[in-house]
């Protein structure tokens, strides 16, 4: 499984929720692909207030204050 991670440098909150995200790998086996919003225009204009975002399978499951146990839950086989 791949999860997209939008985000972008200097993001503090976006940098928390990676940790977040990272310690589910503990659990779950799942690819990151960290996309940095800042590097596609089209990106930035859709996702600027709400990073960070984790989507899976072109769906966002959650952003902003990233919780474990919201994804823990969307992140199940």
């Amino acid at each position: 499984m791949k999860v997209k991670y939008y985000s972008r440098p200097g993001c503090h909150l976006c940098e928390e929720g990676l940790v977040t995200l990272k310690l589910l790998k503990d659990d779950f086996p799942f690819e990151i692909d960290i996309i940095n919003i800042e590097e596609d225009e089209a990106i930035h204009e859709k996702y600027m207030l709400m990073i960070p975002v984790v989507e899976k399978n072109g769906e966002v499951i959650q952003y902003g204050n990233l919780d474990f146990v919201t994804l823990y839950e969307a992140l199940q086989p």
